[in-house]
């Protein structure tokens, strides 16, 4: 008589973590360069669906799942991969006024130290490092214009910065997956 083995298996594992905390950050001896075609393909599939589990990535790329899951490991050992986070609508949240806020400091002489005097300012999403006639240029969403003035002259305020903003009427697409 043949002996049966029973195999349990577990549920498939989705990736990503849970937590909102980018995975630490290593120096990436990856680059674009070095990456082969499946982990660029993973890495799309990943952009497509960071919950996808580990079997779905690899009948898409063509690998096994324990293939998928060490690639997907070195990649973000590597750095490659940051982070997974939810894409929430903003507008979902009662943030009606998209703003581009071009920032430039009032003492060209002051530190260059603007980031870590907006990080507790909850409406900047984006703050961005820039050539130009301004030094930064700040991505915000508030709820009103009048919570938009309100932001624009705290801003003011605490980074003793001039600003120039542009109000953003319609937003076509944003967040789009980066590939090489």
């Amino acid at each position: 008589m043949a002996r049966v083995e029973v195999w349990r298996r577990r549920p498939p594992r989705a990736i990503g973590r849970p937590g909102h905390e980018p995975l630490p950050r290593r120096p990436a001896p990856y680059h674009a360069g070095v990456l082969d075609g499946r982990d660029l393909a993973i890495i799309a599939a990943l952009q497509d669906d960071a919950r996808a589990t580990y079997a779905d990535v690899g009948r898409r790329v063509g690998l096994s799942p324990s293939s998928v899951h060490d690639r997907v490991r070195k990649l973000e050992q590597t750095g490659v991969i940051r982070g997974y986070r939810a894409v929430i609508d903003a507008e979902s949240l009662g943030l009606y006024v998209t703003a581009l806020i071009a920032v430039t400091p009032l003492d060209p002489m002051q530190p260059d130290d603007l980031p870590e005097r907006v990080r507790e300012f909850g409406e900047v999403e984006d703050c961005l490092s820039v050539a130009g006639e301004a030094n930064y240029i700040l991505k915000v969403r508030t709820r009103t214009t009048a919570h938009l003035e309100e932001l624009i002259r705290r801003l003011r305020e605490k980074g003793g910065v001039q600003t120039r903003t542009t109000v953003v009427l319609s937003i076509p697409f944003e967040g789009r997956p980066r590939l090489p």
